[in-house]
């Protein structure tokens, strides 16, 4: 009799639960949020420690049978598919429940959000699939909730130029690219021939030089993760590189992903990644430049390229040790601040929230050596 009934209730949402059993769901009928978004929407009870909410709707393409992809690092490749559900995967440390795209959008149009979202984001995945769904839920989107902008997280395994140009006409406001891992080496072990996975270094960058051809400038970014055996040097290059064609950076510490074939691996070094963020800062938007930039033989950051005067205003500003990405309302804050997406309350790498004087502090004893946690 309960079997029955199930079959018969449509399904409107599934938090991930081991103890059930995963329902059948796909795009663009379906989307996958993160846990922020869950709970500024209201579908999922909770809160973020020191943060109200989300001020980004990140939304993930999704199906059954998963991503055919199969990065090292990634909590949904497909070398999981034995071990856990793709609708019960853990992604970017959090867990991604899943809502009809109808009932999302209108909930948002209710002011579920009480007008938090300042910007949506559609991340594709690899799936044939994944193309013509985005341009279903972009088209949606754009007819029903036109105030709040539609940045796309693309996979450009499945792109062509023409697709870039195609959102764009549809409404994309800002065009990014995934690009995780900076050097052609890191990228095959990871993402490439070495986990046999289809990605290709080139490719990326290929996508990359398209999205600053179609959308311009300040309209386009790469996606970079710190920590996966780069130097210093390496990814503040990599995103040079990117802010002269005039694109910025969305940087993510590495974070060993439960299940992923890296989850071994030490997170990244807390003085590592504060060099890191307060140097791409300066680079995306404190008008300095990697080339005045200096490193030691090892590539860890020794000079920045600014006057100690402003490296001491930027460092007590706590905005270069903020989450990374698209913006909102401000163009140098971001508003998709993934909450504890690359760490947890407890030993904080990307700030979800404005920081105070005591978080300051921490991050000047981590920038100065010294091993301490910069959380709760």
């Amino acid at each position: 009799m309960s079997t029955a009934t199930e079959a018969t209730q449509p399904i409107r949402f599934y938090r991930p639960d081991y103890h059930v059993k995963t329902p059948q769901m796909r795009s663009p009928e379906f989307v996958q949020m993160s846990t922020a978004a869950a709970i500024t929407l209201g579908l999922v009870p909770g809160r973020m420690h020191r943060t109200a909410c989300t001020h980004c709707l990140n939304l993930l393409v999704t199906y059954p049978e998963g991503c055919r992809a199969n990065c090292a690092y990634c909590g949904l490749a497909r070398h999981r598919e034995e071990s856990r559900d793709y609708a019960d995967r853990n992604f970017i440390r959090v867990d991604w429940p899943t809502a009809r795209y109808d009932e999302v959008i209108e909930r948002v149009k209710a002011g579920a959000d009480k007008g938090q979202f300042q910007r949506m984001c559609i991340s594709m995945i690899t799936h044939p699939n994944s193309n013509a769904d985005t341009y279903v839920l972009l088209e949606k989107w754009v007819a029903a909730v036109p105030q709040v902008p539609v940045s796309i997280l693309s996979n450009p395994t499945t792109l062509e130029k023409e697709d870039l140009i195609r959102m764009r006409d549809m409404g994309a406001d800002i065009f990014t690219v995934a690009l995780d891992a900076v050097t052609p080496e890191i990228f095959e072990r990871t993402r490439g021939k070495g986990v046999d996975s289809p990605h290709q270094y080139e490719h990326y960058w290929r996508a990359i030089e398209w999205a600053a051809e179609v959308y311009g400038p300040e309209k386009f970014g790469a996606h970079l993760i710190g920590g996966m055996g780069e130097t210093e040097r390496e990814i503040l290059e990599v995103a040079q590189k990117i802010r002269d064609m005039g694109g910025h950076n969305h940087m993510f510490a590495f974070f060993p992903e439960r299940g992923s074939l890296m989850e071994d691996w030490p997170p990244v070094d807390r003085g590592q990644w504060r060099r890191v963020q307060l140097a791409r800062y300066i680079i995306d938007y404190a008008g300095g430049s990697f080339r005045d930039m200096e490193f030691d033989d090892d590539g860890r950051v020794t000079g920045y390229g600014v006057t100690r005067e402003k490296l001491e205003a930027l460092i007590n500003s706590g905005v270069p040790f903020q989450t990374s990405g698209c913006p909102g309302k401000e163009d140098n804050v971001s508003a998709c601040n993934r909450p504890y997406g690359d760490s947890s309350p407890t030993d904080i790498l990307s700030f979800p929230f404005a920081l105070k004087k005591r978080d300051v502090a921490k991050i000047q004893r981590q920038l100065h050596g010294e091993d301490v946690k910069a959380g709760l």
